[in-house]
């Protein structure tokens, strides 16, 4: 069916539609009260079908670009913007703006249930009433609190207070031992109240800070004033520059969106009390538009927005603040109402205060923009874009590797680089114990499982496949198989008299690509070129990380092999069952019957026996 019968299709529903070129890649994906309406407003009927004049450039160029359409009817339009939300982080369509991660930013907070209560870091809420939160901060939080205890005599440990004596942090006098009721409740909430105006006032903190690493130095403890050092250049990073003090009590969100050439920045200030307590920001991904291209700003405020409040919140405003005039805040505020029982509004502020603090907040934008373009880092991410025929900057990519040793140990690893870091981002690091025989088949296994985990870890910019053109289509076929629009790489080590070679200073890789026609191509760069030197850096990484995984995983089957060997379980045997179970763990947790369909009933007695007798 082609694009023109399926617009004569359209419902009168609310629903979310997605657009598709002719490579079968997600465009775009949008939401609408009224779906034929909606969809419809983006073409001309001339009699030929073409984009509607009244577009804007970018999304102009998109519409030419659309050859198929789909769409899912929901029952209204708050349902509509939720599942576009989900959908937009789970596929990451070309066309629409993406917030380059979907963090849960920590806490600091304080349970005043307690005696004695502590300062702590969280990224949960926490559901029991007379506790306080401080935050969200993108940088600097654990900083800002081993500065406080630092200067502040707080229960340093949360089992201090159940212990009967004094420890090492009293003698130090950095605790003043509530355990042996030194200090009593009420003086203990003064030093509470003091410990809290370090993270109202920031600047009182750095200053407390800095008198104690002069103290430090002048005493020769180096050490700990290099530690100060460090930590005052954290809090002083990732503090925004201002000097808000509402002169009220009000609870207030600032949301400030800044573009420039193929970047984009927003700025998120939480006031509470009036004063401000807290900010972070995200880069947006904006590489699909060009100069002479308007920012959607209504998209990027209203995606930011969703994507911020669609996490559990302990700290709501009365209002959030932005920085332009949003044609609908309608949906958003209702967005709201339903997410959490509260009316929370939108609001541009024209005058007063209100005006100068969303200022601050655009001015942040700006700043973080200019320090941003002044590293020059992004460079190497849009050459990788042109020649590898990228349809987005790669700022995050997962790069795959497996290994096994004659069938034994076989497992799978996937690594992550951050372009955000400039780094490995090594938390975000899996391995994968794998059951598939052979290399295809277990690179299927993982690119699968890791496809699956996409609702709660959405997709990268880039996949790197250790492995050549039939690989890359494996990726590509299990990709396109659920939607998600990921551009994906091979690397295959050059093989000279039929051994490969990986020696990074003579290694001739081939990689693997798709063009723009969707044909697969090849190429072999010099090894002095910075682009393969990058890619090599990935994939030696994740062969790294996955053999020194296998390591570990062999020598723990060998020495289950060793043990078994010693109960009578002959090396053949033990093939057999892991050619059966595919690991040891599953050969653990085997029921009788199950180790019977592979040995004789004696045999798995004693298997049985044998794995009952080690969990005792």
């Amino acid at each position: 069916m082609n694009l023109l019968e399926k617009l004569k299709q359209l419902p009168q529903d609310a629903g979310v539609y997605q657009y598709f070129d002719k490579n079968g890649h997600l465009l775009y994906i949008g939401k609408a009260k009224v779906l034929k309406n909606r969809v419809k407003s983006y073409f001309k009927f001339t009699p030929k079908l073409l984009p509607s004049d009244k577009l804007g450039p970018r999304i102009y160029k998109m519409i030419s670009e659309v050859v198929s359409l789909e769409w899912i009817v929901v029952p209204n339009e708050h349902d509509a913007l939720i599942l576009e939300n989900s959908l937009i982080k789970q596929l990451k369509p070309k066309y629409n703006i993406l917030l380059r991660d979907d963090k849960t930013y920590p806490y600091i907070f304080i349970d005043y249930n307690e005696d004695f209560p502590r300062l702590e870091i969280t990224r949960r809420v926490y559901k029991e009433k007379n506790i306080k939160y401080f935050g969200p901060y993108s940088s600097g939080a654990k900083d800002m609190l081993d500065s406080i205890y630092e200067i502040v005599p707080l229960v340093q440990k949360k089992s201090c207070v159940k212990s009967k004596t004094a420890c090492l942090f009293h003698q130090i006098q950095k605790c003043l031992a509530p355990c042996e009721n030194k200090i009593s409740k009420e003086e203990y909430a003064k030093i509470v109240e003091n410990a809290l105006e370090y993270i109202y006032n920031k600047t009182k903190l750095l200053s407390k800070l800095n008198e104690k690493m002069i103290q430090y130095s002048n005493d020769f403890r180096f050490e700990e004033a290099m530690t100060l050092r460090d930590r005052i250049k954290t809090i002083e990073k990732s503090q925004i520059k201002s000097g808000i003090d509402l002169a009220t009590n009000e609870d207030i969100d600032i949301f400030a969106i800044t573009a420039s050439n193929k970047k984009a920045v927003v700025v998120r200030m939480f006031l509470r009390d009036g004063k401000l307590t807290s900010s972070s920001h995200d880069f947006l991904k904006v590489d699909n538009y060009e100069e002479e291209f308007e920012f959607d700003y209504e998209e990027a405020y209203k995606r930011a927005i969703i994507n911020y409040y669609d996490n559990e919140i302990p700290l709501l405003p009365k209002e959030i603040l932005i920085g332009i005039e949003l044609d609908d805040t309608a949906e958003l505020e209702e967005f709201l109402q339903i997410r959490f029982n509260k009316k929370i509004k939108i609001i541009n502020p024209k005058k007063d205060k209100k005006k100068d603090i969303v200022q601050i907040a655009l001015s942040n934008c700006d700043e973080l923009l200019r320090i941003d373009s002044s590293k020059n880092q992004t460079n190497i991410y849009e050459e990788l874009k042109e020649l590898f025929n990228l349809q987005t900057l790669p700022f995050r990519i997962e790069s795959f590797d497996n290994s096994h040793m004659m069938g034994q140990a076989t497992v799978g690893a996937m690594i992550v680089w951050s372009e955000e870091l400039n780094a490995f981002d090594k938390k975000a690091f899996r391995h994968y114990n794998l059951e598939s025989k052979d290399e295809y088949s277990q690179m299927r296994e993982m690119l699968i499982r890791r496809v699956e985990s996409f609702p709660k870890n959405p997709a990268p910019d880039l996949w790197i496949i250790d492995g050549g053109e039939t690989l890359l289509k494996l990726a590509y076929d299990i990709v396109l198989s659920v939607g998600v629009n990921l551009d994906i790489i091979a690397i295959a080590k050059e093989k000279v008299d039929a051994k490969a070679h990986r020696a990074k200073g003579a290694a001739k890789d081939i990689v693997h690509y798709k063009d723009k026609n969707g044909e697969f191509k090849n190429f072999r760069l010099s090894t002095s070129d910075k682009r393969l030197q990058f890619v090599q850096r990935q994939r030696d990484e994740a062969h790294r990380f996955v053999i020194n995984f296998h390591k570990k995983q062999k020598r723990t089957q060998d020495k289950q092999i060793s043990l078994l060997q010693i109960k009578g379980i002959g090396e053949a045997k033990i093939k057999k069952l892991l050619l059966y179970f595919g690991e040891f763990e599953k050969i653990k947790t085997a029921s009788i019957e199950e180790l019977k369909n592979v040995l004789n009933e004696k045999d798995a007695i004693t298997i049985l026996n044998y794995f009952t007798e080690s969990k005792d």
